[in-house]
């Protein structure tokens, strides 16, 4: 047994006067302990030293080092599912800076998130409200409320309308959501070139979105408006399936980060199961991290487990990954600003492989 410090005792044997001799431990080969966290302003050495201690804190700095490996990997392709109200909650300038580094490939996102982004493109803000408030005297006033954030539903209607418009002016259209958004994105950089948005980024940066429940959303609505003045409009949700699933098959390896759950997750994991009926064993997502307020226990996807996740195929046991217990407008901005700082540079640009996905009655 090593000397033990004494630092502080008035003299020599106190300590074990004191307490009695030092407890012989056996310690197993490889356990490490746990390192007190430093306070710094240096925000990638703050997650690091936090990797090293307990609880979510350590969850959070592991979910860094995974993502860097990620990042640094020329193998992987980074598929990014999107849940939330992202955009409303204030996250859309660090999106951004995700994609403008390339710190994803490919983004699964719900309908509202692009909603919110293309609203704020276009200048239709959301503004700080509260949570204890009258919903019936926010009605009256054509507010909407997403807990502490509000918003006016007119404006809302105008970007919905604006889909409508789109959609009429580019009919008759039949193509996957990401072909739809595509081409509103690429628009909408050249008609708005002052805005911007997690949308155009994207596509400026050559980042196929896909929304896989684009009907649950307002760009839905605005679909349905168009359809009900005789427009032309079908969104192929199936195109959407087979273009992702070709992804993942044309690739080594992929990772995946999720923000939330439901559907972008399990479209994006459903990918291995997909591969593995049409003869491609896939072997499970090489890379898995997930931000998540949801517990497995009640049996729901978003708090569902990696671990879980095996049994389907979609991960395997040699999958790096952690799942972190946060609220994701705490955790994104913390870890994107890590990133950002510990200087980790994506390896290679990456874009769609698939030129033509066939779909019925139409190719």
């Amino acid at each position: 047994m090593a000397e033990r410090k004494r630092k502080g005792l008035r003299r020599k044997g106190e300590f074990e006067e004191i307490l009695g001799p030092a407890a012989e431990v056996f310690h197993p080969h490889g356990m490490c302990t746990t390192q007190p966290v430093i306070p710094t302003g240096n925000v990638d050495e703050l997650l690091q030293r936090m990797s090293k201690t307990g609880f979510q804190g350590r969850k959070l700095g592991e979910s860094v080092e995974i993502w860097k490996r990620m990042i640094r990997d020329p193998d992987v392709t980074i598929l990014f599912g999107l849940s939330g109200a992202m955009i409303p909650a204030g996250m859309q300038k660090v999106l951004i800076e995700m994609a403008r580094r390339h710190y994803m490939d490919v983004v699964v996102s719900t309908g509202a998130n692009i909603f919110h982004d293309v609203c704020e493109h276009l200048g239709v803000c959301h503004y700080l409200g509260h949570h204890h408030v009258s919903d019936a005297d926010l009605y009256k006033r054509g507010i909407d409320r997403i807990y502490d954030v509000f918003a006016f539903e007119e404006e809302f209607r105008w970007v919905d309308r604006g889909f409508a418009n789109y959609a009429e002016r580019i009919a008759p259209f039949r193509g996957s959501s990401r072909e739809f958004l595509a081409g509103f994105g690429e628009w909408l950089a050249g008609a708005v070139p002052a805005g911007e948005s997690f949308l155009s980024t994207c596509v400026k940066e050559r980042i196929p979105i896909f929304v896989p429940a684009l009907c649950d959303s307002s760009i839905g609505i605005g679909a349905l408006i168009a359809r009900r003045r005789g427009v032309s409009i079908d969104i192929d949700q199936i195109a959407d399936t087979d273009e992702v699933t070709s992804i993942v098959e044309e690739v080594k390896k992929t990772g995946v980060v999720y923000l939330g759950g439901g559907v972008p997750k399990n479209f994006i994991q459903q990918t291995q199961v997909i591969g593995s009926i049409h003869k491609k064993d896939l072997g499970g997502h090489d890379y898995a991290i997930q931000y998540t307020t949801d517990s497995p226990h009640w049996g729901g996807l978003s708090g569902c487990t990696f671990d879980e996740a095996i049994s389907w195929g979609k991960e395997s046991e040699h999958t790096m990954q952690v799942q972190v217990h946060v609220d994701a407008t705490i955790a994104l901005p913390i870890v994107v600003s890590a990133l950002i700082e510990s200087g980790v540079t994506r390896v290679k640009k990456r874009g769609l492989k698939k030129k033509k996905v066939v779909r019925q009655g139409i190719d």
